[in-house]
């Protein structure tokens, strides 16, 4: 890598820090440390609410879904924008207003709030356990994506230097530090892909470039010349329902819907967010700016340059890079980058990289660190948020599970996935029963326990066994075997050749979500190609609203505002 590349990347790493930094001795407690302080703007909770939400996947899952399917794919974060602005209407006054809620520092404390300890620490567990392996995947994820992308960097150094800088600023300067850094890698990842990204994949699938130089950037016949053929050359090449928003089934707007939109309303990420606003209409607008960003902004930009990918792969611009006739639809736009940038865009774009995968990492590992703070080990230890060797605990906590996370990065993959099992196991297990305790009178600690508890186990059973083409093929013909009454037609598998086999078995998995659960004995289809977490809600709505009529609470707490002109005041009454 060229030394401007590099020394741009360094001033950019040298600032996330140095933020980091300016908050070290600005915290005074936990309070400060984990809801910064409660009293942050709506433009920095917006645009923070969104570089966690979209950072993290935007270069890899957006660009890989424009590759594949073109416009349509921005639907996926427009159900991000749904979510948003649901929990704006809904949840947020539920949080804010609430009295009982105003020295709350995670999302667990409520589960503990509306039922018992026992309740909130199983909340804990899971929420510390998911956003831990989150975290872990973000590092992993950024690490594969930046080492791919610039020739000179291999996934070890990327892992290290990813994974150090997310835990070193986000322990010294806690949620206020994220947050202001979160602002500025969403400034830096915007200005990469409208300023960079995207007009300079745009002007290289016109074809004629081996590479930009800024000289050419900077000739405007040269842009207009070659912007028609780029536009050409998009016409030619992408399918027609590539530049249609029609090209997506139902049961991909209901799949993505069903995993998107709970984590608005379960995400700890979000809750601490919403503590740290300084008022209800602080919060609300806050969601407000980030569902916007969501989409449209960032949702057609993602998938833009994705389909820019999908023409410079049509027209073999990744063959000089060993890529061959196949790409995978989510290395396509860092392998177009690479080909095109002119030194220094490419530091840029690295730092716009780093920035997008570390906005979600730095949010994840204060999501953990809480949980387990909060609502963890004060389940078995008194911890006075106010006491300042509380706020050292904090951030040994966030350094122990930062250097955990940089270290199952590093691991098997399969660990990995354990790991996040547990968030699907979050994500699924926790919506029914926090809707239930904000916006139903009647509570059952036992229904909430047990929801939380199957709903994502269902979940993450039919994640874990649903068949993929991660397949060996000793594992097909037996497998194939227990497909055959979902083939199109019937079929002699006896008479198929291996690489015939190969093709009907992805077939097969692609038109129906199949799962295969050896130790039972069972080969099922999930109706309508469903995600498994609508499965796993399913389960958790029966279970939680049948047991709490069965199994009420015997004593029920509710709290009655008193509004004041400074101050609300819990007014608590338990009857029987």
């Amino acid at each position: 890598m060229h030394y401007i590349d590099l020394s741009i990347f360094a001033a950019y790493m040298l600032a996330m820090l140095g933020v980091g930094y300016y908050f070290l001795n600005k915290n005074q407690g936990a309070e400060d440390y984990y809801v910064g302080g409660r009293s942050m703007s709506s433009g920095h909770i917006g645009l923070s609410v969104v570089a966690t939400d979209v950072g993290g996947g935007f270069s890899i899952g957006l660009g890989g879904l424009g590759f594949a399917m073109g416009l349509s794919g921005s639907w996926m974060l427009f159900t991000g924008l749904l979510g948003a602005w649901l929990a704006a209407v809904f949840l947020i006054p539920k949080v804010k207003e609430n009295p009982a809620f105003a020295n709350f520092l995670t999302f667990p404390q409520i589960f503990g709030h509306y039922f018992n300890a026992r309740v909130a620490l199983l909340a804990g567990i899971i929420s510390a356990i998911g956003y831990t392996g989150f975290t872990s995947s973000q590092i992993l994820a950024g690490a594969k994506l930046a080492s791919g992308t610039f020739t000179d960097l291999d996934l070890n150094t990327a892992l290290l230097v990813m994974g150090i800088m997310a835990v070193v600023y986000t322990v010294m300067g806690g949620l206020k530090a994220v947050i202001y850094t979160d602002t500025i890698q969403w400034a830096i990842l915007m200005g990469g892909l409208v300023f960079i990204g995207i007009p300079v994949s745009f002007l290289a699938v016109g074809g004629g470039l081996e590479g930009l130089s800024f000289g050419q950037i900077m000739d405007v016949d040269f842009i207009a010349a070659q912007s028609a053929k780029s536009m050409a050359a998009i016409r030619s090449t992408l399918p027609p329902e590539f530049l249609s928003l029609t090209n997506i089934t139902w049961q991909q707007i209901v799949n993505w819907a069903i995993t998107i939109i709970p984590i608005w309303f379960v995400g700890m990420t979000l809750y601490q967010r919403i503590y740290a606003c300084r008022d209800v209409k602080t919060a609300k607008r806050a969601w407000y700016i980030a569902g916007l960003f969501e989409w449209p902004v960032m949702a057609f930009m993602g998938v833009s340059l994705g389909m820019l990918a999908r023409v410079a792969a049509e027209q073999g611009m990744f063959e000089a890079l060993g890529a061959g006739g196949v790409v995978d639809p989510e290395t396509g736009l860092p392998m177009l980058l690479r080909s095109v940038l002119p030194v220094g865009l490419m530091g840029l774009m690295l730092s716009a990289y780093f920035s997008a995968i570390l906005s979600t990492a730095d949010s994840c590992l204060m999501a953990s660190s809480g949980n387990i703070v909060t609502d963890v080990l004060s389940h078995f230890r008194k911890i006075d948020p106010d006491d300042p060797t509380t706020l050292r605990l904090s951030q040994l906590v966030t350094l122990l599970v930062g250097a955990f996370a940089l270290w199952l990065a590093t691991m098997m993959t399969n660990v990995l996935d354990l790991m996040l099992y547990s968030y699907a196991f979050m994500v699924s297990g926790l919506f029914i029963p926090i809707l239930g305790a904000l916006f139903w009178e009647r509570r059952s600690s036992l229904a909430a326990f047990w929801a939380m508890l199957m709903g994502g186990v269902v979940t993450v059973v039919l994640q874990v066994f649903m068949v993929s083409e991660a397949v060996n093929q000793a594992a097909i013909l037996s497998l194939m075997q227990q497909f055959q009454p979902y083939f199109a037609q019937p079929v002699n598998l006896e008479a198929l050749t291996t690489t015939e086999l190969q093709l009907l078995f992805n077939q097969t998995i692609a038109s129906n979500s199949i799962v295969h659960i050896p130790a039972m004995g069972l080969t099922f289809k999930l109706p309508f190609n469903l995600d498994p977490n609508l499965f796993g809600l399913s389960t958790s709505a029966v279970l939680y609203f049948t047991l709490t009529i069965l199994y009420p609470d015997k004593r029920k707490l509710w709290t009655k505002t008193i509004t004041s002109a400074t101050v609300s005041t819990p007014q608590a009454t338990i009857q029987n």
